[in-house]
Formats: C-alpha cells, structure tokens, sequence
C-alpha cells in the first residue's frame, strides 16, 4: 500500500505541475470550447474568477506532491480545487472527466492514507 501511496502521490503531482505550468507559460494553445462549458468559462473570466491564483494553488500542491513535503497540507488545499473540477466535468463535460476523476479519487485516497492527520480537524472543543 505505501508503493501505491506513492505512485498516486507522484503522479497527481506530475499532472498538477503539468497542468499549470502549461497554463502559465501557454505551450499549447486553448482547446476551443463549446456549448455549456464555454458559457461557463466565459461566466468565470467575466466574473473576475482568479484562475492565476488556483493555478498557483496546482502548482504548490504539484510540487508538494512530487517532493513529499507537505503531502498533508497540499492534500487539504487541493480538495476544493478537484471537487470543482469533478463537478464541472461531471456536469458539463463528462467526455472528458479522467484526469479529473483521477486527481479527484487520488485525493480521497491520499487523505484516506494519512486519515490519522486529519482527525483533530474533525474533534470538537
């Protein structure tokens, strides 16, 4: 199990890194959206959605994750973002929901293999 915790965590990193150093240094160009997902991300941009600032999140947690510091944390971080994207793809995009489904079921595992980290969270004073 610690070889499957590990696997998970490096991987996960390795696509948040991925994801939002692609974003930040605009390798590739945009996919063109249709549809619903469009007027969403449309909504977002003209919301004033801080998109820079989630990038930036990916991106700690990315480097949290590959280098084993701080897995804990980045897990906590990183639980908004991946219900988010889970939720989008789930409901506007569900053709294209693995990478969010799976950095969505890495997270649950991963708190679920330092559960014991997380306990006092849940204890009332």
């Amino acid at each position: 199990m610690k070889i499957a915790t590990v696997v998970i965590r490096v991987l996960m990193g390795a696509l948040l890194l991925f994801g939002s150093i692609v974003y930040f240094l605009k390798l590739f160009p945009q996919p063109v959206l249709t549809g619903d997902l469009k007027t969403f991300n449309e909504g977002l941009a003209a919301s004033g959605y801080l998109m820079n600032l989630v990038k930036g999140l990916e991106f700690l947690c990315g480097l949290a994750f590959i280098s084993g510091m701080f897995v804990r944390l980045a897990n906590l971080v990183l639980l908004p973002i991946s219900v988010n994207i889970i939720m989008v793809h789930l409901c506007l995009d569900p053709a294209n929901i693995g990478a969010g489904a799976f950095l969505f079921l890495g997270n649950i595992f991963l708190i679920y293999r330092h559960w014991d980290s997380y306990k006092g969270i849940f204890v009332s004073k």
